[in-house]
């Protein structure tokens, strides 16, 4: 972890900064993506956890179950904070569960959709 000051609007902000190695070279997570998408890689047979990534409500749900789905696809639309985030599809696959309806609120980490 690497700790840096940021200064925004003249209010200093502390912030950590986890850095990984792989093959011998600096690998960077980029986490200001705009349109977030948290996922469990589960390598079981349940297939993959599609995860709300923030609390906030479901707005409209863009796909249904037996649905193909392509990596980068809108999956839903999950508003938080006044702001309508799409959630995309982490990989190719077939929906194999909706766990969620339009209207509903979700916490953080709640299973939205399962792919496999």
């Amino acid at each position: 972890m690497k700790i840096y000051k940021i200064k925004v609007n003249g209010k200093v902000y502390e912030v950590e900064v986890e850095v990984s190695e792989k093959s011998g070279s600096i690998v960077k997570e980029n986490n200001t993506n705009n349109t977030p998408s948290v996922v469990s890689n589960s390598s079981n047979s349940k297939g993959e956890e599609v995860k709300a990534p923030m609390q906030g409500n479901i707005l409209s749900i863009k796909v249904k179950k037996g649905d193909n789905v392509s990596k980068g696809d809108v999956l839903l639309i999950l508003e938080a904070m006044k702001m309508e985030n799409e959630i995309l599809s982490p990989t190719f696959g077939i929906v194999e569960d909706v766990l969620v309806s339009s209207g509903n609120t979700v916490n953080n980490g709640d299973v939205l959709i399962v792919i496999r």
